[in-house]
């Protein structure tokens, strides 16, 4: 299938981030329920106005997944998780590579299934956090194409 990636905007925000906890909680089992808690406004009032937002919606407009970058970094790549495995982090991904220049990305190191995404698409790993980028003991693979 094919997909169409477009640009998402401000009114798309609560949807993105009831997407974001979904995928987290389908993808994320090492996060406590406090984590998640801490994130999410963070990532609704912060994160979301810092990056370029994309995303890929269904035949009823629903988001299936979406993707945000910052300084050819790919801060978010997300996926609902009735969607996953359809070929749409793939779709994000080569659209972010392509169209964003996307040469850098972050990965949780307990997040085998992510990690082996991005190493199949060519991503190696340059370099380790033992903590993620707000100082909570979850590290993070630096990887680079």
């Amino acid at each position: 299938m094919t997909y169409q990636v477009n640009s998402l905007e401000r009114n798309d925000y609560v949807e993105l981030l009831e997407l974001w906890e979904a995928s987290v909680r389908a993808s994320h089992d090492f996060l406590q329920e406090s984590d998640i808690m801490y994130f999410k406004p963070l990532i609704l009032n912060t994160y979301f106005d810092a990056v370029a937002l994309r995303g890929v919606k269904g035949a009823t407009g629903e988001i299936l997944g979406f993707l945000g970058v910052a300084d050819q970094n790919l801060e978010m790549l997300f996926v609902h998780p009735d969607a996953m495995g359809k070929g749409i982090g793939r779709c994000l991904l080569s659209y972010a590579v392509s169209e964003l220049e996307v040469k850098k990305v972050d990965v949780n190191e307990q997040n085998p299934l992510a990690l082996a995404f991005y190493q199949r698409f060519g991503f190696k790993v340059i370099g380790r956090s033992e903590l993620d980028g707000t100082g909570k003991p979850y590290p993070i693979l630096h990887l680079e194409l």
